[in-house]
């Protein structure tokens, strides 16, 4: 029967070995059946360890040891005050008759697994194993991109995260603020509409820490113009008219007068782009100015209109956006104004 018969895991295995390598036992020591190991065995807690942190590993000694060892699973670590590691992040903190401790610092997964302090006595050896645990914050490293698309088109979005313990995904639309829409790394949103725009957070969370990163939805759609709004403006003053839009993209604006299209700076009016807004200007309203006016805006995906009508001091609208009143006249007020004490004594 070879040496790793005394135990009946790997590691104790490594154990044997490393106290022959050692001189802790004698390579005379005669072989005994699994079952009479004359190596006492001490299991500890498991050490748990964020990532990045330090770690001790401490184990008791006693008066009557004569040699000490820290091993992993692969190599030894420390042998008494002589270090075997080439690592330089682990260093021996404390050796003497009561513990023997050494530290390995900025901790990483690649640390997680079993370490054993092997002790040998003058009587037989023993051995205290701990098993390293490492919890590593949750990282997002798979998200989708900012996307543009149009609007009726199917979405899927996706965010995948790397962690331990392995980190639960949600899915929230942040703006405009919604209730939360999924709690997958993958986001579905059938036929998206306009109002499904905007920014999505994911987030990945775990008992250490949470990551939390966006992706922005933008949707195009045709433009829709407002209902034109009809505006009154005295001979000689300055009057506005404003075609406000709802588009995206941002739409190009033109402005006719009846079939005939106006262009920016001339016949005394001015026209404005700023965004979803467009404003023709007259600087100095005349006679010829009054009449109908269309404000068309336009797209990739298609277009939009509206008509006002500028009007002077004699006509009134009627209510209706888009027409003329000329129901009541100026005229007419005064007669009703003049005649109106008279009716009133019948």
């Amino acid at each position: 029967m070879g040496i790793c018969g005394y135990f009946t895991v790997s590691w104790k295995c490594l154990v044997v070995l490393s106290f022959r390598l050692l001189f802790l036992v004698p390579a005379g020591l005669p072989v005994h059946s699994q079952g009479e190991s004359q190596t006492d065995s001490k299991v500890m807690d498991n050490i748990t360890v964020r990532q990045g942190e330090n770690v001790f590993l401490r184990c008791a000694q006693g008066d009557i040891v004569t040699h000490t060892a820290w091993l992993n699973r692969s190599s030894i670590l420390y042998a008494g005050e002589d270090k075997w590691s080439v690592d330089p992040r682990v260093s021996l903190v404390t050796l003497n008759q009561e513990e023997f401790t050494i530290k390995i610092e900025d901790v990483d997964m690649t640390d997680e697994g079993p370490y054993i302090c092997a002790v040998q006595t003058s009587s037989r050896p023993r051995t205290t194993s701990v098993h390293i645990l490492v919890q590593v914050p949750p990282t997002i490293i798979n998200l989708s991109k900012d996307i543009v698309v149009n609007e009726g088109s199917n979405v899927t979005l996706m965010c995948q995260a790397s962690g331990k313990p392995e980190p639960s995904l949600t899915w929230k639309l942040l703006s405009p603020s919604v209730d939360l829409v999924s709690e997958d790394e993958y986001l579905d949103i059938p036929s998206i509409s306009r109002q499904r725009a905007g920014t999505y957070e994911c987030t990945a969370i775990n008992d250490i820490a949470t990551d939390v990163q966006t992706v922005e939805i933008t949707v195009n759609y045709a433009p829709s113009v407002s209902e034109g709004r009809d505006v009154g403006v005295t001979l000689g003053q300055r009057g506005v008219l404003e075609c406000e839009v709802d588009a995206v993209p941002k739409p190009d604006f033109e402005w006719y007068r009846d079939e005939r299209r106006i262009f920016n700076g001339l016949d005394g009016m001015e026209i404005e782009d700023a965004g979803q807004l467009s404003k023709l200007t007259f600087l100095n309203i005349s006679e010829a100015d009054y009449g109908n006016y269309t404000c068309i805006a336009i797209n990739k995906l298609g277009s939009s209109n509206a008509s006002f009508v500028l009007y002077g001091p004699g006509a009134v609208q009627d209510g209706n956006s888009g027409s003329m009143g000329t129901h009541v006249h100026t005229y007419t007020c005064l007669l009703l104004v003049t005649l109106l004490p008279f009716l009133l004594k019948f």
